[in-house]
């Protein structure tokens, strides 16, 4: 008995002592780091954070346009707002990434139609900030590419029923895009008041160039959305200029290419969109994809409109990433 209970104790003077000599170790290794430690503020950390991170400010351009219309730089309160802007859209990487990887496929859509009615390069810019080229619907119900309300959507000849909403019509919402820049651009003869009265509206505008008595952007103060909304259209136009001096580093494979298709005329009811898109090789959802203004999954026409329905090239779906990279 006293041999076992002299076993069990040194049994436990053992195990006591692996622990204390684990416990001291640890502590040990803890002071050690700690007195290696150098402070936050010392040299060597602040060199280890440099090379590992930096965010920079950025060189604001010697001189900018809009739409051939020089941007007062040397304004302190221009240059800044111009700075807040591209800060913003440089520092938010993944939305100005997607931004470049959609004008590659909207754009060519885009600029031709406002070259037609002789509207500036430029305003092509204007649907990226409106909606991102994307169908959006703002919280006051403005929709599409351009952000169309209801009421002035069908003052410039768009159609807005159950059926059919061609403010998603990219080509048709352009057309009376232009015709809106247009109007605004023989009541204001200057092309960033015409840009702001597309925020601001006609009316909001007028009312802060009569009370302020003054008709130039950059001297007006205005609501902070359209205040914001020409610089934010300048941000877009220098880094989607000279993208690799702003950091973006963009392959021209990764751009969202434009997928090549043809339209079919329609002056008749569709009862099913499913079965009229498989019968042209193609299914309902690539079907609304490319034709996103047709609302319902059926058509009644019962005025007999025509109508030009986008279809997609057999193969094109799988064309561009069918091999991954």
């Amino acid at each position: 008995m006293v041999r076992m209970f002299a076993t069990t104790a040194k049994i436990i003077k053992s195990r006591l002592f692996f622990w204390l000599w684990v416990t001291s170790s640890v502590i040990f290794l803890i002071l050690l780091l700690g007195f290696d430690r150098e402070e936050p503020n010392a040299e060597s950390f602040k060199k280890q954070f440099k090379e590992k991170y930096a965010v920079f400010a950025l060189d604001i351009p010697a001189s900018l346009e809009f739409a051939g219309e020089n941007v007062p730089l040397e304004n302190f309160d221009t240059r800044e707002s111009l700075d807040r802007e591209l800060l913003i859209n440089t520092y938010w990487q993944s939305q100005t990434i997607l931004f470049m990887k959609r004008v590659n496929r909207y754009f060519p859509v885009i600029e031709p139609i406002l070259e037609k009615h002789g509207i500036p390069d430029d305003f092509k810019y204007l649907p990226l900030v409106e909606s991102g080229l994307m169908n959006e619907v703002s919280p006051a119900g403005a929709v599409g590419y351009w952000q169309f309300m209801e009421g002035t959507a069908r003052d410039y000849g768009l159609e807005v029923n159950s059926e059919v909403d061609e403010r998603y019509h990219i080509e048709k919402s352009t057309e009376a895009a232009c015709k809106y820049l247009l109007e605004s651009y023989e009541k204001y003869g200057n092309w960033t008041l015409v840009a702001a009265s597309y925020n601001n509206g006609r009316k909001g505008l007028e009312k802060q160039i009569t009370r302020q008595k003054e008709n130039e952007y950059y001297n007006l103060l205005l609501n902070e959305e359209t205040a914001r909304y020409l610089f934010r259209i300048l941000a877009f136009k220098t880094i989607l200029n000279d993208p690799e001096k702003y950091g973006f580093m963009v392959r021209d494979n990764d751009l969202y290419p434009v997928i090549p298709s043809f339209t079919v005329k329609v002056d008749t009811a569709v009862s099913d969109f499913a079965d009229f898109a498989r019968n042209l090789g193609t299914n309902y959802k690539m079907l609304k994809f490319f034709n996103p203004w047709l609302r319902e999954p059926s058509l009644c026409n019962t005025k007999g409109k025509t109508y030009f329905i986008t279809i997609p090239h057999k193969g094109t779906r799988t064309r561009y990433y069918g091999n991954a990279r």
